[in-house]
This record gives structure tokens, C-alpha cells and sequence, in this order.
């Protein structure tokens, strides 16, 4: 009985929706994740994220659709902090944890006056990807695409910024703008995702897949495909596990998100341990 519900639920268009756009956001996650971790932009990513339901709550106060506010406010909120922290002389962490969790407490009293929102707000801080529609989908695989298109592009410049930001300078790479073009994808990319996982589980669609990539590969371009796949394959897993057992959809994904990163841990561990015996 429990089976034939299941497969009932997989034939539903909702469900399906769901499953294609969980595969897109997560390898969208795992793409940009693999530069943001090598650039120590994984606690950046993270502030962004919960700074990102102040930019909800603007939408619902002003009464425009809240995901149309996100993305211009994740945008132009990710450029005013990555100039903060330019000049600012605090350490980089003080500062983005001062930023989010000032805004994430305003976002939260400002929402607890709206009353024909406080029910909603779990799936803001949790995620809510049963929700999503064909045009999301449509935005989040265009996304991709031109995310895919520029990083390969600019892949020489991009590895050169990863290594060292001042040897890349010296060696003709626009650093400025190149760093200002990843800042502006990193936020887009927080604020689509946020309907997936919601606003607290943010980090873990961009940091986690990325991480687990890093342990498996041996070169550069092999480590953004691993984590892009291991983003995507974990977010379908974790939305296939939700649908089985009601479980939130948001937490599933992170939980089968980090199974897969702790069996890139025992996978590393066993080929580095083969390499000294050999």
C-alpha cells in the first residue's frame, strides 16, 4: 500500500516539479560551491542566506510577490557587504556575523507583526520546494546554464583567483571585476535556493556538496563536476527519501547531503590508506 503511494505521488505533477528543480538547484549549489569553499566564502554564502529573509520580509510588507524582491535584494545586499568587508578593519567573520544576524532578528520581528504570514514562516526558514513552479524551474536551469557558460569562459582567470588574487592581478586577470561577477552569481544562486532548503539551511546546498567533491577529485575541473553531481544526485535522494516518509523536504536534502559527504570521507580515507600501503 505504502508503495503504490509512493509511486501515486512520483506521477503527480507537483512532485515532479519538485524533483527536477531539486536536481537543478542542488548541482547549481555544487557548481558554485567548489569555487565559494576554495575562496573561504562558504560563511559568506551563509550570511548572505539568512540575511536573504529580510529581503522576504520587504516583499511581504510592501505586498509584492517575495520572490521577485529576493533576487535584486540578495544582489545588491551580497556587493554592500563584500564592500564592507573591503573596508572594514574588523576580522571578515565578526563583521558577516554582526551583518546576518542583526538582519535575521529584524526579518523575524517584522514578520511576527504580519499576521497573515506567521504561518508561513516555516517554510521561509525551512524551505518549501513542493511549492516550486515551472517557471522557477525554467529561471533556475537558464541560471545554470549561464553559470556553466561564464565559469568556463573564464576558467584560467577563475583558478588564478582561487589560487592567489594577487598573482592573478599580475597576470592580467580583471580581479576586481571577476570577483564582483562571482559575488553576483553566489547571491543569485542563495536566493533561488532558498525555496529548496529555506533560509537556515541555506549553506549547506553550496558548501556541503563542495566539500564532499573536494575529498574525491585530483584536479580541478573533475572537482566542479563531482560536486555539481553529488549536489544534484543528494537533492533527489533527499526529496525521493521526503516523499516516502513525509518528512520536510529542506531538512532531507541536507541530511542525505551530509551521509554523502561522510561517505567521500571514508571513500578518501580508504584510497589515501591503499596509496601507502602501495
Amino acid at each position: 500500500m505504502a508503495e503504490a503511494e509512493f509511486l501515486s505521488l512520483l506521477s503527480e505533477p507537483f512532485m515532479q516539479r519538485a524533483l527536477l528543480g531539486g536536481m537543478l538547484t542542488g548541482a547549481l549549489g555544487g557548481v558554485l560551491g567548489s569555487f565559494a569553499v576554495l575562496r573561504q566564502l562558504s560563511f559568506f554564502s551563509d550570511a548572505l542566506g539568512h540575511s536573504s529573509l529580510l529581503g522576504i520580509t520587504l516583499g511581504i510588507l510592501l505586498g509584492v510577490n517575495p520572490t521577485l524582491v529576493l533576487i535584486p535584494f540578495a544582489v545588491l545586499f551580497a556587493l554592500l557587504v563584500s564592500q564592507l568587508v573591503e573596508r572594514s578593519a574588523l576580522p571578515t567573520d565578526a563583521l558577516l556575523n554582526i551583518v546576518y544576524s542583526s538582519s535575521l532578528a529584524i526579518a523575524i520581528l517584522a514578520l511576527s507583526r504580519v499576521e497573515t504570514y506567521r504561518g508561513g514562516i516555516q517554510q521561509l526558514l525551512f524551505g518549501d520546494i513542493l511549492g516550486i513552479n515551472t517557471l522557477d524551474i525554467v529561471v533556475i536551469a537558464g541560471f545554470l546554464l549561464a553559470s556553466v557558460i561564464y565559469l568556463g569562459l573564464s576558467m584560467r582567470a577563475q583558478v588564478l583567483l582561487t589560487l592567489n588574487q594577487d598573482l592573478a592581478g599580475a597576470m592580467g586577470v580583471r580581479t576586481r571585476w571577476h570577483g564582483l561577477a562571482f559575488v553576483i552569481l553566489l547571491a543569485v544562486v542563495v536566493a533561488i535556493s532558498i525555496k529548496a532548503v529555506g533560509v537556515l539551511l541555506i549553506s549547506a546546498f553550496v558548501v556541503i556538496p563542495a566539500c564532499a567533491g573536494r575529498l574525491l577529485s585530483r584536479s580541478f575541473p573533475m572537482y566542479v563536476m563531482i560536486s555539481s553531481a553529488i549536489g544534484g544526485g543528494c537533492a533527489l535522494l533527499g526529496l525521493l527519501f521526503s516523499g516516502l516518509t513525509n518528512l520536510p523536504s529542506g531538512p532531507s536534502v541536507v541530511m542525505v547531503q551530509f551521509l554523502g559527504f561522510l561517505l567521500s570521507m571514508l571513500l578518501s580515507s580508504r584510497a589515501h590508506f591503499n596509496m601507502r600501503q602501495s
